[in-house]
C-alpha cells in the first residue's frame, strides 16, 4: 500500500467522501465524516481516494487500518486486499468481512470485537417508552417534568451552538475531563464537531432547556433512509431525570422520520454496556477485528 497517497481527513473533500459514503451498503456510525472528523486527531486518522474507494487508517497509538468506504459489491478485494501492510483492519461490519473471507478463502481471519459493536434500538420504542420493560425510565421522564415543568425541547441550530459548548465545558469541569484521557479526547472531538456544525451532511440536534438554561443537548445524524445516529449526549449533573427525559425527546422530535437510533458502541466499558442494554437493543451493528494472511 502506498504510504505517501495517505493525508488526513479534511473537510475540504467531504463531497467526495459523501459521493462514497452513500454507496456503502452498511453505514457504522464510526465512518460518518462527522466522527471521523470529530476523532482526527486523537486517532490520527488519514485517508487516501483510489479505485472508486476511501481507505481510511489510524497513526495513533499504533498503525491500523478501518474498512474501506464505498460500493463493496463492485470491489476487487482479491487485489486490492493484500497490500495491507499486514496491519490489522479493525471495526470492520461482519457482512464486509464475510465478503473478504469469501474473496480470499485460507487468508483471511476474523476476529468478534463486541466492544465496538454498535448498538440500534426501536426508535418508536425510545420515544415513547411503553409498558413495564421501560418503566424505570419513564419514572426518571415523569419526575424531570414534575421538579421543572414541562419539558423545553428544542432542536438545535447554528444559533445554538455557542450555548452546547457553554454546556460541555460545564460538564467537563465537574467530571475532570483534563485528568481523563478519554473525556478530554472527547471533549476535543465535540468541540471540532460542533464548530463545524454547518459543514456535515444529516447532522442534527435536540436540546432541553429549564429556567432558560440549557440543561442537556444530543448530537445526532442521519446513517441512512432508516437510521439515525447518536454522536454526542450530555446533561448537567444536578437535574434528575435529563438524561432519560433528552433521550427520549430526541427520539421523539429528531428521530420521527426513522425507524431505529443507533447509540454507538460500549467499547468494553462494563458500566456503559449495562447502561446501553437497559435501553434494550433489537440488534446490533456487529464490527470484527481482520488480519488479512
Amino acid at each position: 500500500m502506498n504510504h505517501a497517497a495517505y493525508h488526513p481527513v479534511t473537510l475540504e473533500e467531504s463531497a467526495g467522501y459523501y459521493a462514497l459514503w452513500r454507496l456503502t451498503p452498511c453505514r457504522s456510525l464510526d465512518y460518518s465524516l462527522a466522527n471521523l472528523w470529530g476523532w482526527r486527531e486523537h486517532y490520527g486518522l488519514e485517508w487516501r481516494f483510489d479505485r472508486d474507494l476511501c481507505w481510511i487508517r489510524q497513526t495513533r497509538p499504533a498503525l491500523q487500518y478501518w474498512a474501506p468506504v464505498g460500493d463493496w459489491a463492485a470491489a476487487d478485494w482479491a487485489a486490492l486486499l493484500p497490500g495491507l501492510d499486514d496491519a490489522p483492519v479493525i471495526r470492520v461490519p461482519d457482512e464486509l468481512a464475510a465478503s473478504w473471507q469469501a474473496c480470499l478463502p485460507g487468508r483471511v481471519d476474523v476476529i468478534e470485537d463486541r466492544g465496538q459493536w454498535e448498538y440500534l434500538y426501536d426508535r418508536e420504542a425510545l420515544a415513547t417508552l411503553p409498558g413495564n420493560r421501560y418503566h424505570k425510565k419513564k419514572n426518571h421522564v415523569n419526575s424531570f417534568g414534575k421538579a421543572y415543568g414541562e419539558p423545553d425541547y428544542r432542536p438545535l441550530d447554528d444559533l445554538m451552538v455557542e450555548d452546547v459548548l457553554g454546556l460541555q465545558d460545564d460538564w467537563c469541569q465537574w467530571h475532570e475531563c483534563e485528568s481523563s484521557p478519554s473525556l478530554r479526547a472527547e471533549n476535543e472531538a465535540i468541540n471540532r464537531v460542533l464548530s463545524h456544525w454547518d459543514r456535515f451532511e444529516g447532522l442534527r440536534g435536540g436540546s432541553l432547556y429549564v429556567e432558560g438554561r440549557m440543561v442537556a443537548f444530543s448530537v445526532g445524524e442521519q446513517l441512512d433512509d432508516r437510521t439515525l445516529g447518536v454522536h454526542f449526549e450530555k446533561g448537567l449533573n444536578g437535574y434528575r431525570g435529563v438524561y432519560q427525559t433528552m433521550n427520549c425527546l430526541f427520539a421523539r422530535h429528531e428521530g420521527a422520520d426513522f425507524a431505529f437510533l443507533n447509540r454507538a458502541q460500549d467499547l468494553d466499558e462494563e458500566g456503559l454496556r449495562q447502561a446501553k442494554m437497559t435501553y434494550l437493543p433489537v440488534d446490533f451493528v456487529r464490527k470484527s477485528r481482520v488480519c488479512i494472511r
